[in-house]
């Protein structure tokens, strides 16, 4: 069953590691095979992956469009996640979570995993910076 995407104007999305912009009016795509896709709003830039849980989420995404070069994504991907589960234990059961879907080669859910893992990581220092405030 083809995949039907609406892309607004300037909008952009890579579509199996190509980058495509609409450069007209809204379009409207039928994907008819099963290839990796990024809309825009779920592509994090490597300038944007300013954080712990950022870089998992940048590396994941790596996995996800660029599979030629896996091995070094892989390690990536391990190292980061070790040191994030030393500094933070309470997040082993998530990050195995994520782990579960990068060995099955699910990047796309390991991706949205990942997103909670930055939303949770923005409000512990939300919460940090609040605390630090009122001392």
């Amino acid at each position: 069953m083809p995949l039907k995407i609406t892309l607004k104007p300037k909008e952009q999305m890579i579509i199996d590691g190509a980058v495509v912009r609409n450069a007209g009016l809204t379009a409207n795509l039928l994907i008819e095979n099963d290839v990796p896709i990024l809309r825009e709003k779920d592509i994090l830039t490597e300038t944007d992956a300013h954080s712990p849980c950022r870089q998992v989420y940048f590396v994941i995404q790596l996995m996800y469009i660029d599979e030629q070069n896996l091995s070094t994504y892989y390690d990536a991907y391990w190292k980061l996640v070790k040191d994030i589960v030393k500094a933070a234990p309470t997040l082993v059961g998530f990050v195995d979570q994520i782990n579960e879907h990068i060995l099955s080669r699910k990047y796309y859910q390991a991706l949205k995993l990942a997103n909670q893992l930055i939303n949770y990581e923005e409000e512990v220092l939300q919460d940090v910076c609040k605390s630090v405030a009122t001392v």
